[in-house]
């Protein structure tokens, strides 16, 4: 079976507070964007006692073992029976990027292995499952726009209000560690949540929606910001880092004209 793994994007990142788990909340807004993995898996021979990952296309640092896609099969196999298989993940995605690759690919494989096999697990069952491998797995199980409360996991399905504008996705090939980013971040509640700034216009955020891992990332790594500038002075109607970083998006009326010292950077162009 091959499937199509999605990332996202955030819109906006308020850190609310520290959770008693060690974990933190925050309010997002999660928005899947039309580039993806590709997921590949068949059943080994007979004689196999365990799955087998092969990983081409973008550059993945962690081991087999601690993949997302193997601790998702390992989850299932907790409490079901099903064959071991050969998996082909083909990374278009680049992780530690704040696009969700990782987690996309966990809950891609969650909800084929349950379909392919008859497993019958229910939605919450399911969620958990996600929740279990990452924060923000559960949104890509059903990825559509949501608001985004809690670890990331509380989530309120919204119109797809960006549905005509032109995206622009850079990376600069830097991997930023979520953990660290929380670490070096200060909650603070906000007066609005983020939901409420979405009636208006791309070009009327700017001030008001903003990633409060950005402070940190930037000063670690002034050339994400200067990414961030230039988006802008290409004439992005908004534009941020998502997630924790490292990558950067512009969001435009229509597709722009690159400076050809960004195009290196470029991941992704395309309707939203």
């Amino acid at each position: 079976m091959i499937t199509f793994p999605k990332a996202k994007i955030n819109l906006g990142l308020r850190i609310t507070g520290k959770r008693p788990d060690g974990f933190h909340d925050i309010e997002t807004v999660f928005y899947p964007v039309p580039l993806s993995d590709a997921l590949e898996f068949v059943e080994s021979n007979s004689s196999s006692d365990k799955d087998d990952l092969v990983v081409t296309g973008m550059h993945i640092s962690a081991p087999e073992d601690h993949n997302l896609v193997i601790k998702a099969i390992r989850k299932l196999r907790e409490n079901f029976t099903f064959p071991f298989f050969r998996i082909h993940l083909h990374k278009g995605i680049p992780s530690g990027a704040g696009l969700g690759g990782g987690s996309s690919d966990a809950a891609v494989i969650l909800k084929a292995v349950n379909k392919c096999y008859r497993l019958s697990i229910n939605d919450e069952t399911m969620r958990q499952y996600a929740l279990e491998i990452g924060s923000d797995s559960p949104f890509f199980l059903n990825p559509v726009p949501s608001f985004a409360t809690g670890r990331g996991e509380i989530l309120k399905p919204i119109e797809p209000f960006l549905e005509g504008y032109f995206l622009l996705l850079l990376n600069p090939g830097i991997s930023i560690s979520t953990r660290d980013a929380y670490m070096n971040c200060q909650p603070v509640k906000a007066e609005k949540n983020i939901k409420s700034f979405f009636y208006e216009r791309p070009s009327e955020w700017k001030e008001f929606i903003v990633n409060d891992f950005e402070e940190y990332v930037f000063r670690l790594h002034p050339q994400i910001r200067e990414m961030k500038d230039l988006l802008y002075k290409t004439g992005a109607l908004y534009s941020s880092m998502s997630g924790s970083g490292s990558t950067v998006y512009g969001i435009f009326e229509a597709k722009p004209q690159i400076p050809e010292h960004l195009k290196k950077h470029l991941i992704f162009e395309g309707n939203l």
